[in-house]
């Protein structure tokens, strides 16, 4: 049997749309999610707190909070 991720795809797709949206440069954008994503594999790799969701969906959650909340960011 097939497990379904509990992550909502339309969510996701909203979330890349609004980063790409608000990038200067769609390439450039696209390749610091793929920086992001492949980093934070490598830094989890031991962590395994939700395995459900992989690193890109977790870099583009991540992205669009930093651009929609910079508070997040700031100190």
């Amino acid at each position: 049997m097939l497990k379904r991720s509990k992550f909502d795809s339309a969510l996701i797709m909203y979330r890349a749309e609004e980063l790409v949206s608000a990038a200067s440069n769609r390439y450039r954008i696209t390749v610091q999610v793929a920086n992001r994503a492949k980093r934070r594999r490598y830094e989890d790799f031991d962590n395994l707190d939700d395995p459900m969701m992989k690193p890109v969906m977790r870099a583009i959650i991540e992205m669009s909070d930093e651009l929609t909340q910079p508070e997040i960011i700031g100190d």
